[in-house]
């Protein structure tokens, strides 16, 4: 299930379904989708993507990836998504974040995690699939060849503290702050125009 949350110019989807470590269905990858569309829609000026518990997210449903969802064209749809919203786009770690999950947290332009608990891993070489296109692209920017390998071809499963030395993760705060620290990172693009904010997020 996705949930929706719209305050003040700031659009939330948050992925609940804890039972289930937040695993994603087609169903709630195509509401995220949705999701992301409608935040454009309205004219949000920041769109977070956060999750339930402890678990940003633990990837694809089994079930489901073992279907075909692994390899499904909706995640790539949904990183396209996230990247090309104009706003300040926000992935909120509130906890791990496992593979295919982590193709819309690298197509956010920030991402902020809380720093008790959590990993990032992407063992899909293991599986026997391969990633998401953008998502090795967009990976190695972040962190450079050598690390994106690490993780996409020696499974390494990496703390958030090494997530943020790598510079995988932006800013790195206790999980009952997490939400204040993104209001303060959105601040300035809630208080600028439009497209003042799509243009220079267009320059970088």
């Amino acid at each position: 299930m996705i949930v929706t949350e719209a305050r003040d110019g700031i659009w939330r989807l948050r992925i609940m379904r804890p039972e289930k470590a937040n695993s994603l269905t087609r169903a709630m990858l195509v509401a995220l989708e949705e999701g992301v569309a409608a935040a454009r829609a309205a004219g949000a000026r920041v769109l977070v993507l956060t999750g339930t518990d402890s678990v940003f997210s633990a990837g694809a449903d089994l079930d489901e990836a073992r279907a075909g969802l692994a390899t499904d064209p909706i995640w790539e749809r949904l990183s396209a998504a996230v990247a090309g919203f104009p706003g300040l786009t926000v992935a909120a770690l509130n906890g791990s974040v496992a593979g295919g999950a982590l193709g819309m947290v690298l197509a956010a332009d920030l991402r902020v995690a809380a720093a008790e608990s959590g990993k990032i891993f992407y063992p899909v070489m293991k599986l026997g699939f391969l990633p998401q296109p953008s998502d090795p692209g967009r990976l190695a920017a972040l962190i450079g060849p050598a690390r994106a390998k690490l993780i996409l071809m020696a499974g390494a499963r990496v703390t958030m503290e090494e997530a943020l030395g790598w510079g995988l993760v932006d800013r790195l705060v206790p999980k009952a702050a997490l939400d204040a620290e993104v209001e303060a990172l959105a601040a300035d693009a809630l208080g600028a125009k439009a497209e003042h904010v799509a243009a220079i997020k267009r320059m970088i």
